[in-house]
């Protein structure tokens, strides 16, 4: 691909289109100019139509030509005042980049006001208000649903927002942070000092920290094989560290899934999830108001915690 960022496509893209503008008024004039001295009969050129509609060799008319050549000339003046020749970016200056600026700057200056009223706010007031909810509604469908789901259930590898688990913690000030800057979970691949059957051991201890069916003997060597490799991570006790982004292994909560297969998977490849930071398309108003719809999905509270301790708040 770098063969094709340096200087010289540029002055290869410019000649090709002045000398394509060139070669179009050439070929209007050249033959136009072999038509128009031509004497005699009219050449027929064998067509008909319609047993009485034929069709003429002439040159093409006047009015014709002109708006022809007029249009190649608007074409250069518009090469001149706009992007099109390879690397010049026209005397105007102008960019579609700079163009989707000014409409958000625009669209920003005409909502501004809507969003006066939540501005001294915290996100909890926020999220109590009827019109601060339609309007952070909004703003999730129109930039979150295409990964977490209309429903905000998410789907495999994008969290569900609904439930109240999170990586990095439910508070207003860890969510507003990932909207803002976005998210990088990565979890390294360790193939290289796990193999499958240590793996699968694994795998086997860490249903089991979240209630699953599991084999108590490979159980018990997972568990080694967990201290070994993974507390550094998840913990001792597998509750993971909102610091880091690592899961809760208690909680029953899966983002790629609960069966030994899938939990393989991720042992001895990694995970690599990203979400993408919000800052450059949403503005600061806007992301406190989906802040606070999101925070209010599971009634402000962060629910993360063991299977023991979800079983305790349902009694």
């Amino acid at each position: 691909m770098s063969d094709f960022v340096n200087g010289f496509w540029g002055y290869y893209i410019a000649a090709v289109v002045l000398l394509g503008i060139a070669w179009c008024l050439w070929l209007l004039f050249s033959q136009r100019k072999w038509l128009g001295a031509r004497t005699g009969a009219v050449q027929d050129t064998g067509h008909v139509w319609d047993g009485d509609l034929r069709e003429l060799n002439n040159p093409v008319p006047r009015w014709w030509t002109m708006m022809y050549v007029l249009m190649c000339f608007f074409g250069l003046g518009y090469l001149v005042l706009y992007p099109g020749l390879g690397a010049f970016n026209g005397s105007l200056g102008y960019t579609s980049a700079q163009e989707v600026r000014h409409d958000q700057s625009e669209l920003n200056a005409q909502v501004k006001p809507v969003y006066e009223k939540f501005a001294k706010m915290d996100i909890p007031a926020i999220a109590a208000d009827v019109e601060a909810r339609v309007i952070g509604q909004r703003l999730f469908l129109n930039n979150c649903a295409q990964c977490h789901g209309s429903d905000a259930k998410g789907a495999t590898s994008f969290p569900n927002l609904v439930e109240g688990d999170s990586l990095y913690g439910r508070t207003p000030e860890a969510l507003q942070a990932s909207i803002t800057n976005g998210r990088n979970g990565i979890m390294p691949g360790l193939q290289a000092i796990v193999d499958a059957r240590m793996a699968g051991d694994i795998a086997q201890y860490v249903r089991s920290l979240s209630g699953l069916a599991h084999d108590q003997i490979r159980v018990i060597r997972g568990k080694r094989e967990y201290l070994n490799n993974c507390v550094a991570c998840h913990g001792a006790d597998g509750k993971g560290n909102k610091a880091l982004g690592a899961p809760n292994l208690t909680d029953d909560v899966w983002l790629y899934g609960s069966s030994e297969a899938t939990i393989v998977h991720s042992i001895l490849n990694g995970r690599n999830n990203r979400m993408p930071a919000q800052e450059h398309l949403l503005t600061p108003d806007q992301i406190r108001l989906l802040t606070a719809w999101v925070w209010g999905l599971s009634g402000g509270r962060d629910i993360t915690g063991s299977v023991a301790q979800k079983a305790a708040a349902a009694q």
